[in-house]
């Protein structure tokens, strides 16, 4: 019997990604709902195994409830997550990454549902460990005055009620922890808001426009950057094997191997943007200077000076093991988006200012 997957925010990075990699390569329906539906385009033709709702999850919650009660897995992928809100709408960011998503956790509890939730690497905030394990790292956050920490806060208040939803009421779960996703259907980078997109993201787009890269902190910070596709392997992989490999686990999903600062994420941005003809002359252009963080983002703001994932459970008990190296995902990321129509145009129009 076919599984019926639920995917709340279907029309996200992460969202977009797996609905498209189940429709290819599984049997499997899936129910979404989101906001829109434009990284949605791109999806195979004629399964009729798609059904989407545009649709709010805090205003459209008899759809959500009803689907929830109809599907065999919910996968809730709708947050906010970016730094610069958890700085300026720090209490947004909490009515919907804890409060809307608890009621989706609750709704999996009262119907016997499997979830797969995804936590965040940030949820080790300022965690000492060189390497971070998903069961024995602790979780160090700032000063209640950073505000950036309500999202972690939020986050960890949540894998901790699913946590004790599982001891208590046998919740089937898997918390699965994304580092630093990059890759196809990111971002708009050509309407990025400066502090509001993803990493790379912004620095895509100030190749494009010609606007510096702004390094906050002089960009020492290290992540560890994680093709979507080799990501999206590791949840079809937590999808499928409902036992005791998977569940009432954690997973740290992410690749070691590509921990770098962020300036040299931006040095190789601009390098590799080169390899294009239509961003050529536009990344040559791009200058790379450095801000402080009370500048970039606000007194709010505090950061994370290195993350790495430890994989081992994931490669023990999944099978998994990421396999796209730093360079390669930048090269398929910046191809995706070179070859989007606007984007191609805009650039060239850039290249002549």
């Amino acid at each position: 019997m076919a599984l019926k997957i639920m995917i709340l925010g279907a029309n996200g990075f992460i969202g977009s990604a797996l609905t498209n990699a189940i429709l290819r390569t599984r049997n499997w329906e899936v129910y979404g709902i989101d906001l829109a539906d434009n990284k949605l385009g791109d999806l195979p033709q004629g399964t009729g195994r798609f059904h989407f709702v545009e649709g709010d999850i805090t205003i459209n919650k008899e759809w959500v409830e009803y689907h929830v009660k109809k599907c065999d897995v919910v996968v809730p992928l709708v947050a906010i997550a970016n730094p610069a809100q958890y700085v300026t709408h720090p209490l947004r960011v909490f009515e919907l990454d804890f409060e809307a998503n608890l009621e989706i956790v609750r709704h999996c509890v009262k119907y016997g549902k499997r979830l797969i939730f995804p936590s965040t690497s940030e949820i080790y905030g300022m965690s000492p460990d060189p390497i971070l394990d998903e069961e024995t790292s602790p979780l160090v956050y700032g000063p209640i005055n950073k505000q950036r920490w309500i999202y972690a806060a939020s986050k960890q208040m949540l894998d901790r009620v699913i946590y004790a939803y599982g001891v208590r009421d046998n919740l089937d779960y898997t918390l699965f922890r994304p580092f630093n996703f990059i890759g196809p259907n990111l971002d708009d980078v050509e309407e990025p808001k400066e502090g509001s997109s993803r990493v790379f993201t912004q620095f895509l787009s100030n190749v494009l426009y010609k606007r510096p890269i702004k390094l906050v902190d002089g960009g020492s910070q290290k992540r560890s950057f994680t093709f979507i596709d080799d990501a999206i392997e590791a949840l079809l992989t937590i999808l499928e094997n409902k036992d005791s490999r998977a569940t009432r686990r954690i997973f740290n999903i992410g690749n070691p191997a590509n921990c770098v600062s962020i300036r040299d994420l931006a040095q190789r941005t601009i390098r590799i943007a080169q390899e294009f003809p239509v961003l050529r002359e536009n990344a040559k252009a791009t200058e790379i200077i450095d801000v402080t963080a009370g500048d970039y983002y606000g007194k709010y703001y505090q950061d994370i000076q290195v993350r790495v994932p430890a994989i081992e459970a994931a490669k023990r008990d999944l099978g998994w093991a990421p396999t796209t190296d730093l360079d390669t995902a930048i090269r398929r990321t910046i191809d995706y988006y070179v070859k989007q129509e606007n984007f191609g145009a805009r650039a060239a129009a850039m290249s002549r200012t």
